[in-house]
């Protein structure tokens, strides 16, 4: 089973989720918190595999409560619930350690692939929120040489045509479409972009390379 926590202080949407998720046999919804400092509580109570997590939120906001949660010696997998547009700590929370972004106006079927997503350890990037999310990096600096760390040089000439096409937020499938790569055989290969770059999940491999500049809006 895998086991999901709900936090927003909308109990609508906390609602409307939990009819969703449940509907599926292998998911359970093993709690609801209106704010950050409940959901820390929940999560220390019982083992809990997928937050959802809603940043806007009285006591403790999202953000708070995603950093609390990734100090943790086995952290859940953090899915961010966002608006984008109101939502200024999107980018601090994928540097926290979120797993991804989910839209509030998602549908069923998108929850639900998210959620799975997430546990089989791909990043919750849609091309939508990619491309937004590049675009909050138009303006940033070109690293310095000394500034690229040297792991990125170790990768090879098909792991960064993996890399690059994996910040464009594509799946594994969509990867091995492009590339006309075997999915398993991408999926060896963003292993290997991972181990070399000591980063946790693609998300993270993602953010390091927008903060040092290494992948551009233009996708250079």
């Amino acid at each position: 089973m895998i086991r999901i926590l709900l936090v927003d202080d909308q109990g609508l949407v906390r609602a409307g989720f939990r009819s969703i998720l449940e509907k599926q046999p292998d998911f359970e919804v093993v709690g609801e918190a209106g704010n950050g400092r409940e959901a820390l509580d929940l999560a220390a109570a019982s083992a809990v595999d997928v937050v959802l997590m809603d940043l806007r939120m009285p006591v403790l906001d999202g953000l708070g409560a995603t950093r609390d949660l990734m100090r943790s010696p086995t952290p859940p997998r953090i899915i961010v619930l966002t608006t984008f547009d109101a939502d200024e700590h999107v980018y601090q929370s994928l540097r926290a350690g979120a797993a991804g972004f989910l839209l509030k106006d998602t549908s069923p079927e998108r929850l639900i692939q998210a959620v799975r997503e997430v546990m089989s350890g791909e990043a919750m990037l849609s091309p939508v929120i990619t491309r937004r999310l590049i675009a909050a990096f138009v303006n940033s600096p070109a690293p310095h040489e000394d500034g690229v760390p040297k792991a990125f040089s170790s990768l090879t000439d098909r792991e960064l045509d993996v890399f690059r096409r994996l910040a464009q937020g594509a799946s594994n499938a969509e990867i091995g479409k492009e590339l006309f790569l075997a999915e398993t055989t991408v999926k060896t290969h963003v292993a290997h972009v991972l181990a070399k770059l000591g980063v946790r999940d693609r998300v993270q491999a993602v953010v390091s390379a927008y903060e040092l500049g290494l992948i551009r809006p233009s996708g250079r």
